[in-house]
């Protein structure tokens, strides 16, 4: 691979001049994970220029930054949050929305520093970067396959904790804004399922990371696709049935499965490591109930639940994070499966380690009751109808079903329903009852 020469700036002046818009810019992003917390401090883990600084065009920044906030656990680093920021002399009206500030002092004192990713010049010089592999610095650009140059870049908006941007309604490029040491499972888990042949999920063409950290995928953009959980939406609002496209996406979610199994590695649970797993579901159960106490007449009914799935179980790489947003379905009526990072506020090590199989099903499952409850009035049979058909789906392409583990199945929902009442408490009150309804449901004894 070619290598380019970085251009870095001596970190020690770049730094201290940034701060003062970073302090005001970064707890104000949909991606910053720190929202609450004071920000006390950074510290440059790298930066390097992309695009020169000091010519006549815009410059192109990238710097990997770690936000020094206090209250983190003994022994726990600051998160590193990666920056791709536009410097001018000039901002052009079009891009004065971007704006993050106007530095200061130091090197880069009187030019405007913006939100680089919405300069279609400076995405597009991404893109380009992306197309010839090699290096720029600390920065490693790798491709599968040649790519068309010259693709139109558009930012998306939707997203909260990565920033993406569509090239030419060809493919989309996924960033991560808060990165970690080792290998993104969104790199990593397509990677290994298209070495299997699976092609339920779009093979990564190009990517980009630094030192063991992945920060950035390219996969073909599946413009014609539909996800799942608008499709759930519209047939509900159309008094439809979901059962053939649930019983569907259980094949596609067993495919996904089966095809993980034989990439990576699979063992089974000792009792004792089940055991481990249950008093994990129990910490967490406990944490929700002090922060939610709509939660304390269950508790006792829940720890059962959890107490329950004690046996061994097989574990193997799974999705993690599996609901309806997470699927595409395509003209064809096929459906893919996307978004492989794992809940991204769980630690790296813990979204990349072996878990049962019944986690994602359980995942789906709650997501069916969740679209169900968007419904007025509340279509419960509606859920309960699609729940049963992506079991069904599931056990005819995985040859074991799902619901004949009822025990870890439960514990599993239960632990997510937990989670959901945490996160609606804190962010969608309004929706409290959606979760709440699954708590009073899981919480009376079959």
């Amino acid at each position: 691979m070619p290598e380019t020469a970085s251009t870095t700036r001596a970190p020690d002046a770049l730094l201290p001049s940034l701060a003062p818009l970073l302090h005001e810019w970064l707890p104000r992003q949909r991606w910053f994970a720190g929202k609450g917390r004071r920000v006390t401090g950074f510290t440059l883990d790298a930066a390097t220029e992309l695009l020169p600084l000091d010519g006549a065009g815009p410059g192109l920044l990238h710097l990997l930054v770690r936000v020094e906030q206090p209250g983190r656990p003994a022994g726990t680093p600051a998160d590193c949050y990666q920056l791709l920021l536009g410097v001018r002399t000039q901002l052009p009206p079009r891009l004065a929305p971007a704006l993050i500030g106007r530095i200061r002092q130091g090197p880069l004192a009187g030019r405007a520093v913006y939100e680089g990713l919405r300069d279609p010049r400076l995405a597009g010089l991404l893109y380009e970067r992306l197309r010839t592999p090699g290096r720029t610095g600390p920065l490693r650009f790798h491709a599968t396959t040649a790519l068309p140059p010259a693709l139109a870049p558009r930012m998306l908006d939707a997203e909260q904790s990565n920033s993406s941007l569509v090239y030419g309604d060809s493919f989309i490029l996924k960033i991560f804004r808060r990165v970690s040491p080792g290998a993104n499972p969104d790199l990593e888990l397509p990677l290994a399922l298209a070495g299997a042949g699976c092609a339920r999920v779009p093979a990564p063409v190009a990517w980009y990371e630094s030192g063991a950290s992945t920060l950035g995928v390219l996969q073909p953009y599946l413009r014609d696709s539909r996800d799942g959980w608008r499709l759930a939406l519209d047939a509900l609002a159309d008094g439809r049935e979901f059962t053939t496209e649930a019983r569907a996406l259980g094949r596609a979610t067993a495919e996904v499965h089966l095809a993980l199994a034989s990439a990576l590695p699979t063992r089974r649970l000792a009792r004792s490591e089940t055991e481990q797993l249950a008093a994990a579901m129990d910490r967490r159960l406990h944490a929700a109930a002090q922060a939610v106490p709509a939660l304390l007449p269950h508790v006792p009914a829940l720890r059962a639940v959890f107490a329950a799935a004690s046996g061994g179980a097989a574990v193997q790489r799974i999705h993690g994070d599996l609901h309806l947003g997470q699927t595409l379905r395509g003209s064809d009526g096929g459906w893919a499966v996307i978004d492989f990072e794992g809940e991204p506020a769980k630690p790296l090590d813990e979204r990349r380690s072996p878990q049962p199989t019944v986690r994602d099903v359980a995942g789906m499952l709650r997501s069916f009751d969740y679209a169900a409850r968007t419904h007025r009035p509340w279509n419960a049979e509606w859920a309960s109808r699609c729940r049963a058909a992506y079991c069904t789906g599931y056990a005819e392409v995985a040859g074991a079903d799902p619901r004949a583990d009822p025990a870890l199945l439960r514990a599993y929902e239960t632990d997510k329903a937990v989670y959901e009442v945490l996160y609606e408490a804190r962010h969608r009150p309004d929706w409290l009852p959606v979760p709440m309804s699954a708590i009073e449901r899981l919480a009376t004894p079959q």
